[in-house]
């Protein structure tokens, strides 16, 4: 078998930033390079000109004021966000969303305690733009997820409110935070780590990690989800006065501590493809906590595999596991694909990146490591397949 091309794409040095953003090579076309004016977006070689602006009539045409870019907001308005920094008015599809999604937890389906924090946060939303517009995002992301004709890629519409909601979250947190903001905060960075995780560059396993050539954007998402965490003694969502207090459960699942020592729980097969035995600890073993954290969810069935008990695989994601796993170390990819095959079936935004990066890690595996036959066991069509469906 030949092994594909795995050179790494040249990209344009002095490309606009919205090329750049969406790892594109830009023609470096003036005014407007062909991938933005393709793409229905602003082409933003001056940095008046917000990232990802779309070219459409119901979102508001473009006014420069001062030197800076702003939203004109169409004439003809009904609903706002809006605070001190910024404002947005929402259009009919805006509108659509939050209509179809009040009443709804989409992040974690059928909790009860996040239908009440869902309900609380869309109220906040309506004053904390960096909020409405990562509630969009993710609205926009679900349905990707529940229509597959729209494919993986992320549209136009998701670009520019994941990108809208990022920017004036950064803004915010440049500034002193009050209480009342601390909420929104949480939960905005919640649906950024979503829409990290849910959103891969690939549309094939072809074009996916690890079979991908390497780059730094690789496992971006463990940043994203450490960075969430970052912000946990700032806002603490577990205060008194937090809506999030509900979710104090699934809180402590998230948290929970991994065994300190031995391999209690693990199967033998992988405690055995791990080099775990009866003395193995966190300090003598990078496998130790994530081995751990994908055993206590593989024997559960679908339907009781929580968002909290995913976290705890995330979690381990650090330090040296997390430098093998981005230098596709065969165990730490078995690892993640195993974690991948059992969650995905639950969680609907680990799905969407799993579709495309768990039969990369397979073929990764298979390609380049079919010689390791404890590895292979473990892959479609091995003796031990059928043990982690």
């Amino acid at each position: 078998m030949e092994v594909p091309d795995r050179r790494t794409r040249r990209r344009s040095r002095f490309g606009c930033r919205n090329c750049k953003l969406r790892k594109l090579k830009c023609d470096e076309g003036k005014p407007h390079c062909k991938r933005c004016s393709s793409f229905g977006i602003l082409c933003n070689f001056m940095s008046n000109i917000p990232d990802l602006q779309p070219i459409a009539a119901d979102i508001g045409s473009p006014l420069v004021v001062h030197g800076k870019a702003t939203l004109q907001p169409p004439i003809a308005s009904a609903v706002w966000t809006s605070d001190e920094f910024t404002s947005y008015h929402l259009n009919a599809k805006c509108q659509d969303f939050i209509t179809r999604y009040y009443a709804r937890s989409i992040t974690i389906p059928d909790d009860p305690n996040m239908i009440h924090v869902n309900r609380k946060l869309l109220r906040l939303a309506f004053t904390c733009p960096f909020l409405m517009h990562a509630s969009l995002a993710v609205a926009l992301t679900y349905d990707r997820h529940m229509n597959s004709s729209l494919g993986c890629r992320r549209s136009l519409e998701e670009c520019y409110h994941w990108s809208q909601s990022t920017v004036l979250l950064n803004r915010r947190l440049r500034e002193p935070i009050n209480a009342k903001d601390k909420d929104p905060i949480w939960g905005t960075a919640a649906a950024l780590t979503i829409l990290s995780f849910s959103s891969p560059d690939a549309r094939t396993a072809e074009e996916s990690w690890p079979l991908k050539s390497s780059d730094q954007s690789d496992v971006d998402w463990v940043r994203m989800s450490q960075a969430k965490m970052s912000l946990w003694h700032i806002v603490n969502p577990l205060r008194p006065d937090s809506l999030f207090c509900v979710m104090a459960a699934t809180f402590a699942q998230m948290q929970s501590p991994l065994p300190e020592k031995g391999i209690d729980g693990i199967p033998k097969a992988l405690a055995a493809i791990c080099l775990l035995n009866d003395s193995s600890t966190a300090n003598n073993s990078p496998y130790f906590d994530a081995a751990h954290a994908v055993s206590q969810i593989l024997d559960l069935p679908d339907s009781e595999v929580t968002t909290g008990q995913t976290q705890l695989f995330m979690r381990s994601i650090h330090g040296t596991f997390e430098d093998l796993l981005r230098n596709k170390d065969p165990v730490a990819l078995l690892l993640l694909y195993l974690w991948y095959r059992k969650t995905s079936c639950s969680i609907w935004w680990i799905e969407l990146r799993a579709r495309v990066e768990c039969p990369s890690i397979c073929s990764y595996l298979r390609l380049y490591h079919k010689g390791n036959a404890a590895v292979q066991a473990f892959l479609p069509g091995g003796a031990l397949a059928d043990s982690w469906v």
